[in-house]
């Protein structure tokens, strides 16, 4: 197992890795939408915490050299499934023609109160 991290991405707020990558794949924390730069929640509704995550999770990629088209796998979590056709709608757009795997679950709360956490599993490329 190795671990991946990122400054470009917010660092583990607990006994947690930002990612590790085992038998070809790369598992991502869960993101949520903390600014990396100063570990404080973005200001805004579900579209803009939905943008931070976003964000947070194409800089784990980079590190890892992929990128969303390797993705195989999101999970959401939602804080309110009343928020789900905006969260939608940022997920799409960062995902493109692009259809991984995806669960959305409603959960009763989230850390820091956030309102949307991803988590994702992307393959990595086969080495020769």
């Amino acid at each position: 197992m190795n671990t991946i991290a990122t400054s470009d991405a917010p660092k583990a707020i607990g006994p947690y890795s930002q990612a590790v990558s085992a038998g070809g794949f790369l598992f991502t924390a869960g993101q949520i939408a903390l600014d990396p730069a100063t570990m404080e929640v973005v200001n805004g509704g579900i579209t803009e915490q939905t943008e931070r995550v976003f964000a947070n999770l194409a800089a784990v990629l980079k590190a890892a050299g992929l990128g969303f088209s390797d993705v195989v796998k999101t999970t959401v979590f939602l804080r309110d499934m009343a928020d789900f056709a905006p969260m939608n709608e940022v997920y799409a757009r960062h995902m493109g023609d692009h259809r991984p795997a995806r669960s959305t679950v409603a959960v009763a709360g989230l850390p820091k109160d956030v309102r949307v956490e991803i988590e994702l599993v992307a393959k990595l490329p086969v080495s020769g």
